[in-house]
């Protein structure tokens, strides 16, 4: 089995991938074909299968794992892999470890990194809330340390939750360190519980979709929720602290119109806010080089950044 991430143009392709979606679509002539996202622990590729009647096609769904033979192009500078034969596999013929993508950074180092942040916390408040998030509720730590910190587009892998938040994180401590009218502890307390309503955004690995909840009500909604909740356990919690918090976790995506129920009133929460994006749109090109099939060349244009883009050139 070739793992997706060496995947390139021109190559034939036979293997057990996990098919992360299937859709029906149609063609011009009316028939039906199916639409495949196929993934594997280093990332997704697109599979489509012109004909459905294919004999050398069985039954399968989404969430199935499927062993295909094929060969793989270019379409609008994404690969996609066209799939002469499939079949469903039988439990024991793979590895699930194979299919679930992981960190590339050691969790626990990272989380220990969380940890000393924590300890900087000057405000009692603010640091009590932060410890009975990501020390005493061992159940929330365990699953902020597991999770991915969203479905597709940036850090969709175990452990990408944890790293989104830290490298946000991060941003923010240097934001405060230069810009002198952030309150440094608002700002740090907000950016590691920005995203906390992921964990019951999306579920678990290797499935990785939206709940019910999720869809309903969205990760901002349920993170704000979530944090009010701990905040009230904690006896003497300024109200007006609380507000400040919760407003930042409300507005952390910016705009309205990117899912933001307020837009930032705060400076700490224009400040989240922009390192929220920066971290997305650093992993997101960074994810995309990645799969890239070569360090040169332009990788046409690029929808979440609104331009074509490429790597920039390597010297001496």
């Amino acid at each position: 089995m070739k793992y997706i991430k060496d995947i390139r143009e021109g190559d034939s392709v036979s293997g057990i991938y996990l098919c992360r979606k299937k859709e029906v679509g149609k063609k011009k002539s009316g028939d039906d074909y199916f639409a495949l996202t196929l993934g594997d622990k280093t990332g997704t590729v697109d599979g489509k299968i012109w004909n459905t009647n294919n004999q050398g096609v069985s039954e399968f769904d989404s969430g199935d794992y499927v062993y295909i033979e094929g060969n793989t192009n270019l379409f609008n500078q994404r690969l996609q892999v066209i799939i002469n034969r499939l079949r469903k596999c039988s439990e024991g013929e793979y590895n699930p470890e194979d299919y679930v993508p992981s960190s590339g950074k050691n969790v626990g180092t990272m989380y220990r990194e969380l940890m000393d942040i924590i300890s900087t916390i000057k405000t009692s408040w603010l640091k009590t809330l932060l410890e009975s998030v990501f020390i005493n509720d061992k159940a929330v730590a365990k699953a902020f340390s597991e999770h991915t910190a969203a479905k597709q587009i940036h850090h969709a892998f175990r452990g990408g939750l944890l790293e989104h938040t830290l490298s946000v994180t991060r941003n923010c401590i240097a934001f405060a360190d230069n810009y002198p009218i952030l309150n440094r502890d608002v700002l740090l307390t907000s950016a590691m519980l920005h995203d906390i309503g992921k964990i019951k955004e999306l579920s678990g690995l290797p499935e990785n979709d939206y709940t019910d909840e999720g869809q309903l009500l969205g990760h901002i909604y349920m993170g704000a929720e979530f944090v009010g909740k701990k905040i009230d356990l904690i006896e003497g919690f300024p109200q007006k602290l609380r507000n400040e918090i919760l407003h930042c976790i409300l507005a952390h995506h910016g705009k309205l119109e990117y899912g933001s129920p307020k837009k930032p009133a705060l400076a700490e929460a224009l400040a989240l806010s922009m390192a929220d994006d920066m971290d997305a749109k650093m992993e997101t090109l960074g994810e995309l080089f990645d799969t890239a099939q070569s360090d040169e060349g332009w990788l046409g244009f690029q929808r979440n950044f609104e331009s074509n883009v490429r790597k920039t050139g390597k010297y001496e």
